[in-house]
């Protein structure tokens, strides 16, 4: 089992208050008085891995499918698993995989994955639940939560440090890219759809994961959505925009090869994204492995 004891999670930062005052040195954060102090806060990644994928193969759950030399769910595990920043991760699972990536989580060895959980029928579900189990654990209001799709398999870590600091200014954030295609909003007209009006292009932007939020904005916001009938919201985002409206969900950068795998289409342009990453890691190793050499070269000469 990946789900830590109460001890544990206490130590290791969950549950725990903020352990130090620091100060700001951001340039980003330049609305903030330079004397002003920022509280460090858990910061808390929510994997979103419950999908049942009926788009993809019903008899092999996404999450579970090997792209590289892992499966999916564990290419963004360890995304957030590397970043210095992140102190905590959740996971949420659809039932019928919970035990494999329990399994993956034990092998791994990840020493911020907390727990496995869960989720629900629809991806709003999956959330509340994980934003439930925090509330329970306590962690405080001004907590940094970045939830992100498990079938995005390789964000950033420059996305991921992103979220993290916008939240110093701002209560929610979203990765997102520029839109290369014009955006047409319609209407409907008949039993067809209509031209409504053409957003300028700079404007236009397309959502991706994660996307970040103080806790207490996030678990607002879904407590004002629970009253509507109508609440069918496609990501976390949505709910800040439509029931917090004076809230501002600012941008980070995002990329392209921040794929999301949908469909068994997606998996030959994923396996060229895992290619390349790897491709890179292994320069990296030679670039090293050379320089030392040329040191150790030095040091004798």
């Amino acid at each position: 089992m990946c789900e830590k004891s109460q001890d544990e999670q206490e130590e290791q930062g969950v549950t725990g208050q903020a352990q130090t005052d620091r100060v700001a040195d951001d340039p980003a954060q330049t609305e903030q008085p330079q004397t002003e102090q920022i509280r460090d806060v858990p910061v808390v990644a929510v994997v979103l891995a419950a999908g049942f994928g009926t788009r993809f193969d019903p008899d092999n759950p996404k999450q579970l499918v090997s792209v590289g030399d892992r499966p999916i769910v564990q290419w963004s595990i360890e995304a957030f698993e590397h970043n210095p920043q992140v102190t905590d991760i959740v996971v949420v699972v659809n039932p019928k995989v919970r035990q494999a990536v329990e399994t993956l989580c034990e092998q791994g060895r990840y020493a911020k994955v907390r727990m496995v959980i869960d989720g629900g029928k629809e991806r709003s579900d999956s959330t509340q639940s994980a934003l439930q189990v925090l509330a329970d654990a306590g962690i405080p209001g001004d907590a940094k939560v970045l939830i992100h799709d498990a079938v995005r398999p390789f964000v950033e870590q420059s996305a991921i440090r992103g979220c993290v600091e916008a939240l110093n200014q701002f209560d929610a954030a979203t990765v997102a890219v520029p839109s290369t295609d014009t955006v047409l909003l319609t209407a409907d007209l008949g039993d067809r759809k209509a031209i409504d009006s053409v957003p300028d292009r700079p404007n236009t932007f397309r959502a991706q994961t994660p996307q970040a939020f103080r806790f207490h904005t996030i678990r607002e916001a879904y407590a004002k959505a629970a009253d509507d009938p109508d609440f069918h919201p496609t990501d976390d985002t949505r709910v800040v925009v439509d029931y917090l409206p004076d809230t501002p969900v600012t941008i980070v950068s995002g990329s392209e090869t921040n794929l999301k795998i949908t469909t068994l289409a997606d998996i030959p342009v994923a396996e060229s994204i895992a290619g390349t990453l790897a491709e890179a890691r292994a320069n990296d190793a030679e670039y090293w492995r050379n320089r030392m050499h040329a040191l150790v070269g030095s040091l004798r000469g």
